[in-house]
């Protein structure tokens, strides 16, 4: 009985595993919604609304942000496959007006391993955003590091008043 207990423990052991797979983790850009008051960069909340589309690799668009309004920061995934991400931004003020801009973003994507038995995932660095200048303002990287880490700001992005 007590090597029948003792194998049943040591089973027990070996069948727990040591590494917690990111099931909820997500790798995304992180944007913060900025504005410029007496020559400091400060914290600013988007009154419009914000929608982003993505271009996938058959050439069609994804919506993947959906009627974003009274924001100061937002996220975006990132693709894997492709060293610049396209997307378009498109925002709609109170009349019904909409501003529609493109952000290019170059990026060099980091396979990250954490176990085999976890599925593939990458970090990314980014290397240079642009844009055209409809309602951005300004865009440039602030964290160029992009991980788990869903508090970092990677992306200030300024919008015209």
């Amino acid at each position: 009985m007590r090597y029948f207990c003792l194998s049943a423990f040591l089973l027990f052991l070996a069948a727990c595993s040591t590494i917690d797979c990111p099931v909820q983790n997500k790798v995304a850009v992180n944007y913060a919604v900025k504005t410029i008051v007496g020559g400091v960069e400060v914290n600013d909340t988007l009154k419009d609304t914000l929608y982003v589309w993505s271009t996938r690799s058959d050439g069609d668009d994804t919506l993947i942000f959906n009627s974003g309004i009274d924001i100061s920061s937002f996220s975006l995934p990132v693709s894997y496959t492709h060293p610049e991400d396209k997307l378009v931004f498109c925002l709609v003020d109170t009349n019904k007006v909409a501003k529609i801009d493109t952000v290019w973003i170059k990026k060099e994507d980091i396979p990250h391993f954490e176990s085999v038995d976890c599925s593939a995932h990458f970090f990314h660095t980014l290397t240079a955003v642009r844009s055209t200048h409809e309602a951005i303002d300004t865009i440039f990287i602030n964290n160029p590091k992009v991980n788990y880490d869903p508090s970092l700001d990677h992306i200030h992005i300024h919008f015209k008043k």
